[in-house]
């Protein structure tokens, strides 16, 4: 489903990505894994249009959007969830959700606002309520149903554990699963290791910009040393 091909990219003139190759595959959870620093969120916001490829390519479905506006992105139903929630915190929850139906998925908002509130029924709860006077966990609810109004083929979560308590961090890894168990493939991108490869099929390491390592939980998990170096487990 993605394909990504020696992608460079960076700020300004600023080289962070140094030639990153990963691939997703329909119906798959995909862990990208490493510190701050490493990259995660340039890669997610190249991946995304919202920063400029250096070099490389990125396929989505064959199509290339290497150098695609991130309005085409979004239309091609590659969404992502940025990390920090960044909610309209003036707008209330429906309104929040409603933009996320604005380039895609409009046809359906009706249907796709009741999938969100079936998936997050303390955002029916709070449907007039404005965004900024959510906690974080529930801002960090409305930024993924936000994501799933755009009827997304592929989603891309940047940290949506960061910050939250730890019955929250539970919660939003199970429902990560279970967006997966209907058929959702998903780039979790985190910090939180050892949650990551519970529920991923793959994963990348992340260092400098750079993949470290690649391969099933089960085959990172088995090298003493990368657990060590790389994963803090």
């Amino acid at each position: 489903m993605l394909e990504v091909r020696s992608l460079r990219g960076g700020y300004g003139a600023v080289e962070v990505l140094r030639s990153v190759s990963l691939g997703i595959r329909a119906g798959e959870i995909v862990a990208v894994l490493g510190s701050n620093g490493a990259g995660k969120s340039t890669l997610n916001n190249t991946l995304s249009g919202l920063l400029p490829a250096f070099g490389g390519t990125v396929l989505f479905d064959g199509a290339d959007l290497t150098r695609a506006h991130a309005r085409e992105i979004v239309a091609a139903g590659l969404i992502q969830v940025p990390e920090g929630r960044r909610v309209f915190p003036n707008l209330s929850v429906r309104e929040n959700l409603e933009l996320g139906s604005y380039r895609r998925g409009r046809a359906r908002r009706a249907a796709n606002l009741e999938r969100v509130y079936g998936a997050f029924p303390r955002l029916k709860e709070r449907i007039m309520q404005r965004a900024g006077t959510l906690s974080g966990g529930e801002q960090q609810m409305l930024a993924i149903g936000r994501g799933l109004m755009s009827e997304p083929r592929l989603l891309i979560l940047d940290e949506p554990s960061l910050g939250l308590a730890p019955l929250l961090v539970e919660e939003m890894f199970a429902l990560v699963k279970r967006l997966n168990g209907d058929g959702l493939a998903i780039l979790l991108v985190e910090q939180n290791v050892a949650q990551s490869l519970e529920i991923a099929h793959r994963a990348y390491v992340l260092e400098n910009g750079a993949i470290a390592f690649s391969g099933t939980p089960a085959e990172l998990l088995a090298r003493s040393d990368l657990k060590r170096a790389y994963l803090g487990i």
